[in-house]
């Protein structure tokens, strides 16, 4: 069982231990069964009332109202909701036990029981949205007990609410995903309670972004009359925002950005800045928006000359007056500083001063508008990103009480972090991070591609280098992703809830919690979404194309085709076998995905199929056109389906183009891959039978007149070549090869495989092709005990023709009968290569406290390993001082490579999160040889990345870094060790090259391990 998979079932049977409480990520009070000891919230039929002081923060008012009608819908018994006051003699009224909320300091009610109980709430006191929930006796004249549910400002008591719904059994996406309610007939808590202390990270935030055609075209159906905003025609007003607050605080989020796309929060709808602060929300605007304003739609309206602070200050400066004015009396974060106009970099002589006076002058205008001459406790952020991030490197700084936001590169992959000396400005740091973008190498906005474990790996080294004042994820339309928004919001609310251990039952949990799964089934949902989060973070869909993987080599494509067929295999009968009423959630959560993954990846492989078979004369490749042209219409049907889900609920928001990109840009329209078509009703020049052996895009044929067919791929020099050959030892991993015999036209035959030696097994031995049945695969194996050394088989394939001379190839099998030593223990070389899972180690030892660690599921295969813990000193060593990991493995010959071998480290494509003094690096040792040091990240120029990261087949794009080594290296039993030169460096896979190495997008797989 994979490790990934274990962590996802012992958190499942941690979960379950909780008394089938389904919430993640918090400690659990609540419980389903009467005891002597806990508080009934609804027993026997009757619910406890829940009392608030009139004098209770607005927001809090209003989750009191969705904590009552929670309860109702799990019990199906509506509580009392009473505000009360805090002068009455006697509460008896309303009942000897109650449920009180209410906010320290600010609710009456509340002070008043702490006054009478002198109740401890030290734990909570002036803490950022920290909260606690305990039976308290006798708090009031006439109640006997209560559970008291006090926060330690706004959002915490809304927080504490929205917990204990959860744990009740109301998903937070009870509407944005149709996730059905887990129903109960009695709720109880436990009389010590729930608590939870300030958050990891004190601003976390979605931003909507990306969000045309999807969501803008999904929210202009469903929350205008059609005509949206009379200014910019927005759809988003204050009914869609409204939406989307509840569900941020029910996820524990308190920030956000609005969408920006043709939209202005602060003028779609005169409504919105007064909701998002009634309800509990921190207001802010992008990276490339300041001062509370929708730019560049704001300035297009209300601006006036160009977007340009040297030339048109005075202007752009009263436009922020305006929006400042606005939104002062809101809780916000303002952006400051300036980019270009459209999201683009300023112009070149836009230079540091010009910048610094548009922060003071920024700063200034807080001060005019707020009347004060302390602006430190108004909150501002500087994002860094792209060319930003370079100006401060060249040396712009703002005031130490602004928050500097560093970015990711747009991929995952976070560009900087606070080096030490960062790290004690008061405004702290944060992170812009996306799972969603628009722009080189390619837009990727259609389905979700990005992994938990990545996301984990970033934002743990954020935690551990103190970049927790903000966190914000562009999640584009929000949907389809939902779990990793989720995840993101959590993470950030309480990181010391995930490790590399368990960041899988993440999902677990996510899937009992969402489905009501058994601990069984769930681990298979979580092994359904991580098949196809791994498959599409590999390589984003919007970057397939024919070729991405292998359709020659180690049987690359069909792997992965296999891989998304189980997957959607296992979804489908998950499926099928879930109430009607929860159905709705898993097509969106996750069948969804895995049936849309699958039919992109099976239409691009199977149009790669197609040409390479058409290349090689068979008549299969029009079975393969057939089969894009069919996955096209499924393509749709997909869409289709998911827009037509609870009579539309959800039309138009899957309606993002993701197939045929030419360029980084979106395509106007989906467009079949590129097939074509053989002539099957006409015979091809070489004749009826085609001889296709493994590894080979070539295709041998024989003409009536015994001549060998000619095919560019049989040889290099194209014609005149030799047999087909095959080789095969004891430790390739697929145990065979295989030989296609395929039709080159409408003549069916018969055809026989013989051979010219006993220990060669050939199943089929005969068989017959036609038009209707095109091609059969022909599979050789080794009896190795009758095999020494290397020895030499003869294959003759024989074919009969109705009508025509006998056809015969010929083809050579080579069985290398490659022996290890009895004691060895390792991996050993087979087909020319060594390729180790890096999580596979045999050795690992540890170094002021940092080991080598896996996080499970990370990355294109199976796991990464990275230094850990993060953080700390960070701490760097020189090769053969640090943590090293060691793997055992064995060679037979080094000589194709003269005595040499290559071994390529595949790391993720992280970067020099302490900056380019520091890039990464790691070192490769052979036994007791000299270590050898790559610094694989070089230094680019300030905002900008290395060279190497884009392009169609950058490391961004494959989603892992190369770094290949050459040692000296004589056949036998070796040992390689891994050394930490630099911490946050992942290292996936290792692939030792003897010469045999054929091209694939993810390497040979895993050798086989004595």
């Amino acid at each position: 069982m994979p490790t990934w998979i274990k962590a996802a079932v012992v958190g499942a049977g941690l979960l379950a231990l909780a008394g089938d409480v389904l919430a993640i990520g918090q400690d659990t009070c609540v419980e389903f069964k009467s005891s002597q000891s806990n508080f009934p919230v609804v027993d026997n039929g009757k619910a406890t009332p829940i009392l608030l002081s009139a004098d209770e923060w607005p927001g809090v008012q209003r989750t009191a109202f969705d904590f009552a009608s929670d309860i109702h819908q799990v019990t199906g018994i509506k509580p009392t909701l009473k505000n009360v006051t805090s002068v009455q003699s006697s509460y008896s009224s309303v009942g000897s036990t109650v449920v009180i909320v209410g906010t320290l300091g600010k609710s009456s009610l509340v002070d008043e029981i702490v006054n009478r109980t002198k109740l401890d709430v030290s734990s909570i006191e002036g803490k950022w949205e920290a909260f606690l929930a305990k039976e308290v006796a006798n708090p009031l004249p006439g109640i006997k007990s209560a559970y008291v549910i006090i926060g330690a400002d706004k959002r915490g008591t809304i927080f504490a609410l929205y917990d204990h719904s959860e744990q009740f059994g109301v998903s937070p996406w009870y509407w944005w995903a149709d996730v059905p309610t887990t129903q109960h007939s009695e709720l109880f808590v436990d009389p010590s309670g729930c608590s939870h202390g300030s958050p990891t990270v004190k601003y976390r935030a979605i931003f909507i972004n990306d969000e045309q055609p999807g969501i803008q075209n999904w929210a202009m159906e469903k929350f205008t009359n059609g005509t949206g905003a009379p200014l910019t025609g927005s759809p988003f007003n204050h009914f869609f925002y409204t939406k989307l607050f509840e569900l941020i605080l029910r996820l524990k989020g308190n920030h956000l950005w609005p969408a920006i796309w043709t939209s202005a929060f602060g003028i779609d709808d005169s409504q919105n800045q007064a909701l998002a602060d009634w309800y509990g929300i921190v207001m802010g605007t992008s990276h490339e928006e300041p001062m509370m304003r929708s730019t560049p739609v704001e300035w297009d309206l209300f601006g006036s000359g160009l977007w340009d602070y040297g030339t048109n200050m005075e202007n752009i400066y009263n436009y922020w007056v305006n929006g400042t004015v606005r939104s002062k009396t809101y809780e916000n974060v303002y952006t400051i500083g300036m980019r270009g106009a459209g999201d683009l970099p300023l112009s070149e002589d836009q230079n540091i001063e010009l910048l610094e006076k548009v922060v003071a002058d920024q700063r200034q205008l807080l001060e005019d508008v707020y009347n004060t001459s302390d602006v430190t406790a108004i909150p501002q952020v500087w994002t860094l990103y792209k060319e930003v991030q370079g100006y401060y490197e060249d040396g712009m700084r703002v005031p130490e009480d602004v928050a500097l936001m560093w970015s990711d590169d747009n991929w995952g992959n976070v560009r900087r972090y606070p080096t030490p000396s960062e790290r004690n400005r008061t405004g702290g740091a944060g992170v812009y991070y996306h799972v969603d973008y628009v722009g080189d190498p390619r837009d990727y906005k259609w389905i979700t591609s990005s992994q938990i474990e990545k996301t984990f790996d970033q934002l743990s080294t954020a935690v551990a280098r103190e970049a927790t004042k903000i966190w914000v994820l562009n999640v584009g339309d929000l949907k389809p992703y939902e779990m990793h928004a989720e995840f993101f919001l959590s993470y950030g609310w309480n990181a010391t809830r995930w490790t590399p251990a368990t960041v899988g039952s993440f999902v677990t949990r996510w899937a009992q919690r969402e489905f009501d799964l058994s601990q069984t089934d769930a681990s298979e949902v979580a092994a359904i979404v991580h098949n196809v989060t791994r498959h599409n973070a590999r390589r984003k869909p919007e970057m397939w194309n024919a070729t991405t993987y292998s359709l020659t080599n180690y049987r690359e494509a069909e792997a992965v085709l296999l891989a998304l067929e189980d997957a959607a295999a296992a979804s489908t009968r998950l499926y099928h076998s879930l109430p009607a009423r929860t159905k709705p959630a898993f097509f969106q959560l996750v069948h969804h995905p895995v049936q849309a993954t699958l039919t992109l990846a099976n239409m691009w492989i199977s149009a790669g199929i197609n040409n390479l078979r058409a290349s090689q004369a068979r008549i299969s490749a029009n079975n393969y056109k057939a089969q894009v042209e069919k996955l096209f219409e499924t393509d749709y049907s997909l869409e289709v389906d998911y827009h037509t889900l609870l009579d539309g609920k959800w039309d138009h928001m899957m309606d993002q183009t993701h197939v045929m990109y030419s360029y980084w840009q979106q395509p106007m329209a989906n467009t079949m891959p590129f097939v074509t078509q053989v002539q099957a009703k006409k015979q091809a020049l070489a004749g009826a039978m085609r001889i296709i052996p493994e590894g080979s895009a070539g295709a041998w044929f024989v003409f009536i007149l015994v001549q060998p067919g000619d095919n560019v791929n049989n040889c290099a020099l194209g014609y005149g070549c030799p047999d087909p050959s095959l080789a095969l030892d004891p430790f390739v991993p697929a145990g065979n090869r295989f030989i296609d015999v395929a039709a080159g036209g409408p003549n069916p035959f018969t055809f026989t495989v013989t051979s010219n030696v006993s220990w060669l097994h050939i199943s089929p031995a005969k068989g017959s092709v036609s038009p209707s049945a095109p091609e059969q695969r022909v599979y050789f194996s080794v009896n190795w005990d009758a095999v020494t050394g290397a020895e030499v088989a003869q294959i003759t394939f024989n074919a009969a023709v109705k009508g025509q001379p006998s056809l015969s190839v010929n083809a050579t099998f080579t069985a290398n009968h490659t022996v290890v030593p009895g004691d060895f223990k390792g991996f050993v070389e087979g087909d020319g290569a060594v390729s180790i899972e890096a999580a596979h180690s045999a050795r690992n030892t540890t170094v002021e406290g940092l080991t080598w660690t896996e996080i499970p599921g990370l990355g294109r295969t199976l796991s990464g390993v990275t230094p850990w813990p993060r953080g700390g000193n960070e701490l760097n060593f020189t090769a053969g001082n640090g943590p090293s990991i060691e793997y055992d493995f064995y060679l037979f010959n080094t000589f194709e490579q003269g005595g040499n071998v290559t071994i390529t480290a595949l790391v993720s494509p992280s970067l020099n999160g302490l900056g380019d003094d520091r890039p990464l690096g790691l070192a490769l040792q052979i036994d007791d040889g000299t270590p050898q040091t790559d610094y694989f990240v070089p230094a680019a120029t300030p905002g900008s990345l290395p060279s190497a990261w884009g392009g169609a087949d950058g490391w961004v794009a494959k989603s892992i870094i190369e770094v290949p080594m050459v040692f000296p290296v004589e056949p036998g039993a070796h040992t390689l060790k891994v050394w930490m030169i630099e911490p946050t460096v992942v290292v996936q896979k290792i692939i030792i090259d003897t010469g045999g190495v054929s091209p694939s997008y993810l390497g040979p797989p895993e050798s086989v391990q004595v």
